[in-house]
């Protein structure tokens, strides 16, 4: 078979998501204990033969961040000395990918350090989703394949929402992204100019472009602690926006983000399975989880074959 030669392990971060790319690609799950020790030390062991494999290693490094992409790293080295012919990690979502470059003098450039601490762990290539900058590629030595969730959101925003949309950028930095989903769509656009306050709270502060009477949906890479989606909720509510929904990549959701957000004028807040989700957040009647378990899947198949992953996107 096309698969015979392909492995896929992983870690504990989002096995939800794993079982599901398994299920996609009809193939079992690599046999693999990944545990940790009483004192905090993980310990790895493959249960299987992966010689000459072509090896997947999936792990989201979300929360516990530090665990999560130590035992991603542990889990490579394993499969490194085990002599995989190529291994893949494959992150749904790339902890630290936030602290991409110096802001500060005396910072480190967290992102890049995690990229050589792949590449170092026996990474052969990357495939990674939705990065929220996208320099973080130039981080990396060898392949990387960014995907992106466009194709599944686009498919949920088509169903549900069809009349007078407007796309809605939280800030400057998703312009982009938010026009990409527009043209899509069909839909106009309009940014917010996001400024903080002396305390750093996010404030929104005007309007570029029209809302009024139109169904809105602020588009971002990730919601973290809810406060720039919250906030732009208040300034289209304030514009006259019909509706006020939100759709983000990466739900990392953190404190009292999705209190935030219930108590919002936010109506519904579309997310993927790249991060498994807390279960207060699951149990929100707000929050719709789309899986990108196929998307995924198809990419790993096609880096398998040799075939071209960009054209999951034209």
């Amino acid at each position: 078979m096309i698969l015979d030669r392909l492995k896929l392990f992983g870690g504990n971060s989002n096995p939800e998501l794993t079982a599901k790319i398994c299920q996609h690609l009809q193939i079992p799950q690599g046999k693999a204990v990944v545990q940790t020790f009483s004192d905090g030390e993980i310990m790895v062991e493959i249960g299987e033969n992966v010689r000459g494999r072509d090896v997947f290693v999936i792990q989201s490094t979300c929360a516990p961040v530090n665990h999560n992409l130590m035992e991603l790293l542990v889990l490579m080295d394993a499969l490194k000395r085990a002599s995989a012919w190529r291994i893949t990690a494959v992150l749904p979502y790339y902890g630290y990918a936030r602290q991409d470059t110096k802001v500060l003098p005396r910072v480190p450039i967290s992102a890049k350090l995690v990229a050589d601490l792949i590449t170092v762990a026996g990474g052969h290539r990357v495939i990674c989703l939705d990065l929220h900058a996208n320099q973080i590629q130039g981080f990396f030595d060898i392949p990387v394949d960014n995907l992106f969730a466009a194709p599944v959101l686009l498919e949920y925003i088509r169903q549900y929402f069809n009349n007078d949309l407007v796309i809605v950028s939280p800030d400057a930095g998703g312009v982009e992204r938010a026009r990409a989903f527009a043209k899509r769509l069909h839909a106009t656009l309009a940014i917010i100019d996001k400024r903080r306050d002396e305390d750093q709270k996010v404030k929104a502060m005007h309007i570029v472009g029209e809302v009024e009477g139109r169904a809105a949906i602020i588009l971002d890479d990730m919601v973290d602690t809810g406060g720039t989606l919250t906030e732009a909720a208040i300034a289209l509510a304030e514009n006259g926006a019909l509706s006020i929904n939100a759709c983000c990549t990466h739900a990392v959701l953190s404190g009292n983000a999705i209190r935030r957000i219930e108590e919002s004028a936010i109506e519904n807040l579309i997310v993927t399975d790249s991060i498994p989700l807390q279960p207060e957040t699951k149990a929100s009647k707000k929050v719709k989880v789309l899986t990108v378990a196929n998307l995924l899947g198809e990419a790993i198949k096609r880096t398998h074959v040799n075939d071209s992953v960009s054209s999951l996107f034209v």
